[in-house]
């Protein structure tokens, strides 16, 4: 079967998180990137020739994912490609995913032109079995297969593209940018169709001034009779990452180890860039419960049900609880921290305190001195 993957980037705002790193690039977990999920769920389905697409933003995610090694990926012409930057419009503004596929049509053309395509984004992070996704696909028949997922649906988070089934399994509605009732499908932005449908449809959509993936490609397409759609219902974990709320309430997550399982190894290890680090180190007086904690790090005070990445540095007497550490912060002597966001290259000078909510976490952004 030839298969071809795309993996969107950017397209969702995580506050500063964000400001100098596209989403595929915002770390997660202690020691991962979330790109690294789609990366891994599609190297996994043997899928070889993979474009990540991004606009801005994009040093960070070139430097983490290299020459693809980690992913048995090669970075080559028809291997794994960077489409950077695919596109501005003639005011500088970002019009849509349409746009960028637009623009990458050159990598689109490149190998069989049976292939199908797989797209996915950054910012919903999940394991997953692609090649179950193809085979539902094709036995379907349908144009279309969208990736979905029950229980996101509450009436309140508003999801780019909602799905009601009927009693027979058959779609009933659609809805775009919409607060679902429970009775809904989430998509997880994760689509299947073949390479000369994506064509024909993408240029379709630009000549007549549509780049709305969600919108214009799936919805008006479905509406207008020119598409059939199939939709696969994910069964297991998916974590929508598009906010800094669930973003920060997904990480402390992880701490639970059946969250841990079902995430990273549900049908096949994730990868990440391997950076080997001593291992790290634990103070005498040090008390760490409840906490995912990366190598490279000196903790001489308290943390609880926290994540810490690689290379945190946490002084005596600090007493840090739910909070997400990134590399290379260093906490100093007797700090005060809940519920708090500490990008990369942090400092905290000693006996600062910092208290968010659960709900409304404080971000620190990357290299601030508080």
């Amino acid at each position: 079967m030839n298969v071809m993957g795309i993996i969107f980037a950017n397209d969702a705002n995580m506050d500063v998180l964000s400001h100098r790193r596209t989403m595929g690039s915002i770390p997660f977990g202690g020691r991962y990137r979330q790109i690294d999920f789609h990366l891994s769920n599609m190297a996994a389905a043997g899928i070889r020739h993979i474009g990540i697409v991004s606009r801005q933003n994009y040093q960070s995610l070139i430097n983490h994912i290299g020459s693809g090694e980690e992913w048995g990926l090669e970075l080559e012409e028809g291997g794994l490609e960077f489409l950077t930057p695919f596109a501005m419009s003639s005011s500088h503004s970002y019009r849509g995913k349409l746009e960028g596929l637009y623009h990458a049509m050159t990598f689109i053309d490149f190998g069989p032109e049976d292939e199908y395509v797989v797209m996915a984004d950054s910012a919903i992070l999940c394991n997953l079995d692609l090649n179950s996704v193809l085979n539902a696909h094709i036995k379907s028949g349908k144009d279309i297969t969208v990736v979905t997922k029950a229980g996101i649906a509450n009436g309140k988070k508003q999801l780019d593209l909602a799905i009601q089934l009927n009693e027979s399994g058959e779609i009933a509605d659609i809805a775009v940018d919409y607060a679902a009732p429970a009775n809904y499908l989430a998509s997880m932005d994760l689509f299947v169709l073949s390479k000369r449908l994506l064509r024909k449809l993408v240029q379709e959509c630009i000549a007549r001034n549509l780049y709305h993936m969600d919108r214009d490609l799936v919805l008006g397409s479905w509406q207008r009779g020119e598409i059939t759609l199939n939709v696969y219902n994910f069964p297991g974990l998916a974590m929508f990452n598009e906010s800094v709320e669930e973003y920060f309430h997904n990480s402390l997550a992880l701490l639970n180890s059946r969250t841990r399982h079902d995430l990273f190894y549900y049908n096949h290890p994730v990868y990440t860039k391997v950076r080997d680090r001593v291992p790290t180190y634990y103070g005498e007086a040090s008390s760490i419960d409840n906490c995912l904690v990366a190598d490279g790090g000196m903790l001489e005070g308290s943390v609880r049900d926290s994540v810490l990445f690689r290379q945190v540095t946490v002084k005596a007497g600090a007493k840090i609880e739910n909070c997400l550490i990134m590399n290379d912060t260093v906490v100093g002597e007797n700090c005060e921290l809940k519920y708090v966001i500490l990008d990369k290259d942090v400092v905290v000078q000693p006996g600062t305190q910092i208290i968010g909510t659960p709900n409304r976490p404080i971000i620190i952004k990357r290299g601030e001195i508080v």
